[in-house]
């Protein structure tokens, strides 16, 4: 498939910005709420709901990049946080496929997360993009709604839908616990993680993504495909934070605090997600994406912890 004009949303986020740097040389049409500064490319101020109408946006595109989401939120207070989800992750993304078919786009890539797949792979295999959906939470389930909504719209239209489901996503300018975790190691602050080392996360850097997205833009196996992506390098939570270390120059000061002091916080206050991500595992099985598109990650995890950890000017 040669790729003409690429419409890309959610330019200003995280993944957006990088995935701008990475696509320079293509023609590009921006789709989002704040304008760029000293942006060269054609852009359209456009919230992402169920009725705007994006079809000036879409003249001459032949395949649209959405990033754009409302993202996960902890402790989210709203009263009804899955319709709030659902406004933007599902009934917005449907929206712009419709009109995306309409306007005879011939590919249409979805960044999804692997809370479609579920929150833990702690008592079990690691997840692959075969498995039945299972997501937990208001965030998981408006993106598994717009999942299986965008793969009957490509089964009625024709165009082509590319779901791809990331992990934890960091590098550089990362923010919320990765940022924070970055930071006290950086401090020197002795963390109580050493004993933590037997379970297993998968995590993707920034830089992997947008390869692996702009792999997607014309790869021919890539069609009506969903993909999981990873760095292909699992990390437990003692590994994570001594290579944080590392990258910081730093000496890794971690104290042995068994894991059993972290369940019997978790069963006395009541934190079991939190303790989960500490202590549990969530591990993605990424041959399928690697075999499909001959594909690997091009970046190692040291690189992708490496520019995390770099300080803003």
């Amino acid at each position: 498939m040669i790729t003409s004009r690429v419409l890309l949303t959610g330019v200003s986020g995280f993944v957006g910005c990088q995935l701008l740097k990475k696509l320079g040389g293509k023609e590009l049409v921006l789709v989002g709420r704040t304008p760029l500064m000293q942006n060269r490319h054609a852009f359209f101020q456009m919230l992402l709901d169920g009725s705007s109408s994006y079809i000036s946006a879409l003249d001459k595109v032949s395949v649209v990049i959405h990033l754009a989401a409302r993202v996960h939120i902890m402790n989210d207070s709203s009263s009804d946080p899955l319709a709030e989800f659902r406004v933007v992750n599902t009934e917005g993304t449907l929206n712009l496929a419709r009109q995306a078919a309409e306007a005879g786009v011939k590919r249409f890539i979805f960044l999804s997360s692997i809370k479609v797949n579920g929150e833990s792979t702690s008592d079990r295999k690691p997840f692959t993009a075969s498995d039945m959906r299972n997501p937990e939470d208001p965030y998981g389930m408006s993106k598994s709604e717009a999942e299986e909504q965008l793969l009957a719209l490509g089964k009625e239209t024709g165009m082509e839908i590319v779901i791809i489901r990331p992990p934890l996503v960091y590098g550089e300018g990362v923010k919320a616990n990765f940022a924070s975790l970055m930071k006290l190691v950086g401090k020197g602050f002795p963390l109580p993680f050493r004993s933590i080392n037997q379970n297993k996360r998968s995590l993707v850097s920034v830089y992997n993504l947008v390869d692996l997205i702009k792999v997607c833009i014309d790869h021919p196996n890539a069609a009506n495909q969903v993909f999981l992506v990873s760095d292909d390098h699992d990390l437990s939570t003692a590994q994570m934070v001594a290579l944080m270390a590392k990258v910081q120059g730093k000496a890794n000061l971690s104290l042995p605090v068994p894991v059993w002091c972290f369940k019997l916080a978790d069963k006395l206050f009541k934190k079991e997600a939190v303790v989960d991500r500490l202590v549990g595992s969530l591990q993605l099985d990424i041959e399928h994406t690697k075999k499909t598109l001959d594909w690997v990650p091009p970046y190692s995890v040291e690189h992708g912890f490496a520019l995390a950890a770099k300080k803003k000017d």
